[in-house]
């Protein structure tokens, strides 16, 4: 494989693997926060819109896991297991690949707790799911500051287009939810 991209083949799959990564896990999020948010009313049916958002989420994991696998053998940066899967452990840039770190860690929570709904209490499955919010943004500080195309203006272009998104539908999300209404006492 050296032979037809060169000696940095895994440095070029790590590379997009990560950005391919981000980008599935901001399509995962906007959508999922799309589905509950109704925004989409009058559009496909909800069963349709899910199974699209539980596929992008488990692509994540995977072009995740393609991003972990080429940095571990690219070998212009050496890590081993577990600065890749431990926060802090790098030598290279150790706070900058945490983020990236725990950001991976939340979509392994988020992905076996969605696997797992039927079997833990919901309000359970609600709270880990809520690590998408956060999730995220990890995902988009990682790749700013420890991604190598972080320079580069698509990527800051694409970085803030998807921090606004969030925020614009996140913002959306929680001005949509019904208020609970409180009891109020009887006039006497």
């Amino acid at each position: 494989m050296t032979e037809l991209f060169g000696e940095h083949v895994w440095w070029y799959i790590a590379r997009s693997g990560g950005i391919v990564a981000l980008l599935l896990s901001a399509a995962s999020v906007l959508w999922g926060l799309l589905l509950i948010s109704r925004y989409l009313q009058g559009g496909p049916k909800p069963a349709g819109l899910l199974n699209l958002h539980k596929f992008l989420g488990a692509l994540t994991v995977i072009f995740s896991l393609v991003h972990v696998a080429g940095l571990y053998l690219d070998s212009f940066v050496e890590f081993g297991i577990t600065e890749l899967l431990l926060p802090f452990r790098s030598g290279w840039k150790p706070v900058e690949v945490a983020w990236g770190v725990i950001a991976f860690w939340l979509l392994v929570a988020v992905q076996l707790s969605s696997m797992m709904m039927r079997r833990i209490p919901r309000r359970l499955w609600k709270w880990i799911h809520l690590g998408s919010y956060v999730l995220l943004p990890l995902g988009i500080v990682h790749g700013i500051t420890a991604g190598t195309d972080s320079g580069s203006s698509w990527y800051q272009l694409i970085s803030g287009g998807l921090i606004g998104l969030l925020a614009f539908l996140t913002a959306w999300r929680a001005w949509k939810i019904p208020k609970r209404r409180t009891a109020v006492p009887a006039a006497a």
